[in-house]
This record gives C-alpha cells, structure tokens and sequence, in this order.
C-alpha cells in the first residue's frame, strides 16, 4: 500500500515567513496558521535563559530571530481577545518544550544524537513539507562532562606519545650521524676525539672561537679570487654541507685520532676534497685566532704562579726543549738531507717548545728541517728576543746557549772529557732534571694528538706547521693542571 504523502497548506496572507531558530525545530509561518512566533525577550537574565534552554549558545540574535509557541506550556501563552490578534507571552516564560525532551516539561535522560533523529521519525507531528523532511544536526549538543574530560584525557596523552616519538626520530638521526651531538653525552668519547677533558670543556672553548668563525674565510674561496684578483668573501655565501661546529669536530677528530681524510668523508658522509678543505680551512683559522692570543708571559706573572718546587730555581722564566715528529721520506736526495734526522734515524720535522714553570705552554717555535741542532733552532725561533737579563730558562745537555743570551742558564752538567762529574754537580743535575722532565710530560700532551704519532705525508706539508702549532697551543685549552699540585683555587 503507498504510503499517504502530507502537505503544509501555505497561508494565504502571509507576505513574509517566519522560522523558528530551534534545533530540530522546521516550524515556519508560511505553513501554519496555529502557531505563533515570538521575539527574544529584551531582559537580559530572561534572553540567557531563551539561549541556554534553545542550547543556542554564542548565537547571534536578531530582531527577525523567532522562538514558536509549540516549545512554550498552555501557561505561558496568552490568548488573544479578538480574532486576528497577536498572541502574546506571559513575563518570564521560558521555552521549555522540544523535541530531546519529548515536548515534556520533566525532561527525560539524555540520549545520543543519533537515538534522537530516530526517536524524531517517530513523533507524531503535522506533515511536513519535502524540502524540510532532512533533518539538520543538532549542532548545539552539549557533550556529557565525561565525555569531555575523556576526549582531553586522550588528546593530552596522544599528545604527549607524539612528543616522545618525535624525540626518538630526532635521537635516532643524531646515532646515525657522526657528529658531536652524538657523543655528547659521553665526556669519554668527547676526549678520544677530541682531547678536550669533558663536553663541557669544549663548549666553553667553543664559545670563544664561533663568534670569530663566522668571519673564517674558506680555502677553496681564497684559491678563486686569487685568480680573479676579486675581494675575498667569507664563509657565509660559501655552501656548507656541514655546521660550523661539526665542522670543527670534523678538524679535531683529525687531529686527535689521526682520521685519514678518507675515513673522515665515509664518517661525515661528504666529499674527500671537502674534508680536505675543511681541515686546511680550521687549522689557519684557529692558527690565527689562537695565535692572536699573547702566551708569553711577564716576569711579574711567571713569579706569582712559580711553584714550589722551583724554589732553588725562583728566577725561571721558561723551560726549553725541543720535539720532532716523523714525516714521509722525500724523493729528492737532497731534501733527505735536509730533512734527516741523526738522533732519530729517520726524516723529521724540529720544533722547539718553551714552558712557563707552573705547567703552561709559553712559546711555540715553528717547525724546522730535522737535521737542524738545538742550538740553531734555538737561535732561529725567535725567543732570545723575548730573554731578558733579569731572568733565567732551563735547557737541556744540547742547548749551548750561554754565548747567544744574556739571561742565565739553567743546564745539567756533563762530564766534558771528565772522568766524573762533583758531587754538588750530580745534585744540580738530578734537581733539574726532576724540573725538567716537566716540559717533557707536556710535549706528550702535544703528541697525544695521533696525527703526530704516524708518518706524516709530505701532502699536507703545506699545513703542518699550522697544524702543529695548533696542537701545541690547544694544550692549554684540553687539558687540566700538568701537576695536581700546582692547581691553584
């Protein structure tokens, strides 16, 4: 059997329509004669009570906006005397009947949006027109308060496991780079690589250096302006594919473990060539920053930092000797010569370190052929300048300097054709070389960086002297006091 289909009669005299604002509610002047359609009240507590009873909330009101009798009880309604007059509403209804109460003044336990536009094909109501059969959403649903602490629990939580998965991505990128950031954690891992005493060290002698870094001028620029005879830019147009601080890594790595520059491309996932660069780049950069820097010290300040064991000795300003390290064999007969080394049996290069009494690298010398004697060395490295008569250095058996400085020398005595040295003698010589061996135990601080440990190829002669001053000066930067009892508070 067909279903019986039901029209709203439109009214005839009605020029204009007029809706109700209800959820759920389709009422409309057009199509019913019977119910009337009252404005928002202008009292302000009673026009709250319209808006949260209609659960309109933040709804924007209107002198066109209508509320229909149906949602008010027969009490509320005030019948009109003549025929066509307006009904009216008594002072203070409120709308109290709708369709999640079931039109009923005691209303029933809430159900879900869904149950409601089922119940809703249920109600027996006056027919409505086709175009209003679709029922709208009842957006203005006010959620239970369990529901939304449940939703805010669930969002916080997820929140917070999307935080905890985002930080392990970040961590697991990190592991796969080799970079600082991955050993930071580890001051063990921080001084194999690097010879700074912890990360902390390092840092804080990073800080000095990066605001220099940003003016660094890059080798590779340097070499194609040459050519064009064009300024030198710095390194901030330069393309880098590492930052500046893995950069530095990159260069203390080298020096520290002896990386080749082969193995330092695999690790940091560049090119070889520009690890090549970055190595030349950062060693005449920190050549010149550390460089920059006065490490001779005065007569004043040697004197207020002199331990006690230099006490027989109060008048030392530096404590001389001289290191070689071991370099590829050239092909040239004659720079074999010249660089052939009799003490060690093998091709060096000379340099010669000076050491404040408490510990403290004061003079580095530039790197000589090692065929070159301490005396000679001495002579050319420019510290007989820095000598004056009121003081006194320590030297070894082969520093016969007496003749090219005014200052007192401190040597141990050798026996000069002597069947035997005095007894006085022997216990200058023991007293010191006890002194002494200081100055040894800090070119081993120097020689810790493995780059010097191995053969050193001719390749990188052109920056082995910036290399090797950089090491000796950085000594004063990685490492604690030379004796714990020097360590002053």
């Amino acid at each position: 059997m067909a279903s019986k289909k039901f029209k709203y009669q439109r009214r005839e005299d009605s020029s204009s329509a007029e809706h109700c604002c209800v959820p759920l509610c389709v009422a409309s002047s057009k199509f019913n004669s019977v119910l009337s359609f009252h404005t928002f009240p202008v009292d302000e507590e009673t026009r709250r009570k319209w808006i949260h009873s209609i659960r309109r909330e933040r709804f924007n009101i209107t002198s066109h906006t209508r509320v229909c009798s149906r949602h008010f009880i027969s009490g509320d309604l005030i019948e009109p005397s003549k025929p066509k007059a307006r009904r009216m509403l008594r002072k203070g209804a409120v709308p109290t009947l709708f369709q999640w109460n079931g039109y009923s003044v005691a209303e029933p336990r809430r159900t879900g949006v869904w149950q409601r536009r089922e119940d809703y094909t249920q109600v027996d109501e006056d027919p409505l027109p086709m175009d209003a059969q679709h029922l709208e959403h009842d957006y203005c649903s006010v959620p239970e308060p369990a529901a939304v602490d449940n939703a805010l629990t669930q969002t916080e939580d997820l929140r917070k496991e999307v935080d905890r998965l985002m930080r392990q991505v970040e961590e697991l990128s990190v592991n796969q780079r080799f970079c600082l950031g991955r050993f930071a954690a580890s001051d063990d891992d921080v001084r194999f690589y690097t010879r700074f005493m912890t990360y902390s060290h390092l840092m804080t002698f990073w800080k000095l250096i990066e605001p220099a870094s940003h003016n660094m001028i890059r080798v590779s620029r340097a070499r194609a302006t040459t050519v064009r005879s064009e300024p030198v830019t710095t390194s901030s147009a330069w393309g880098q594919s590492l930052q500046p601080i893995d950069e530095f890594f990159l260069f203390m790595v080298h020096l520290s473990v002896g990386l080749t520059q082969r193995d330092l491309a695999h690790r940091f996932n560049i090119h070889q060539s520009t690890v090549s660069r970055i190595i030349t780049t950062w060693a005449n950069f920190l050549y010149t920053v550390l460089g920059s820097v006065r490490i001779w010290m005065s007569e004043e300040e040697v004197q207020a930092h002199l331990p006690n064991e230099f006490q027989d000795y109060p008048d030392t300003q530096v404590v001389i000797d001289c290191t070689e390290l071991r370099c590829q064999t050239p092909s040239s007969l004659l720079l074999q010569s010249e660089v052939f080394s009799t003490y060690k049996s093998h091709c060096t290069f000379k340099g010669l370190i000076g050491m404040a009494p408490h510990g403290t690298i004061t003079f580095v010398s530039s790197l000589y052929a090692g065929s070159v004697s301490d005396k000679e060395l001495f002579k050319q490295s420019g510290i007989v300048s820095l000598l004056k008569p009121g003081m006194a250095i320590m030297v070894d058996k082969g520093f016969l300097v007496d003749d090219c400085v005014s200052c007192k020398v401190y040597r141990p005595a050798y026996l000069s054709k002597r069947e035997q040295m005095s007894a006085d003698e022997v216990r200058e010589t023991q007293s010191i070389a006890r002194l002494r061996v200081h100055v040894e135990r800090l070119i081993r601080r120097v020689k810790q960086h493995k780059l010097f440990d191995t053969v050193i190829p001719l390749s990188i002669t052109g920056s082995i002297n910036q290399l090797y001053t950089v090491a000796c000066l950085l000594v004063n930067y990685q490492n604690g006091p030379l004796v714990k009892a020097w360590a002053k508070d």
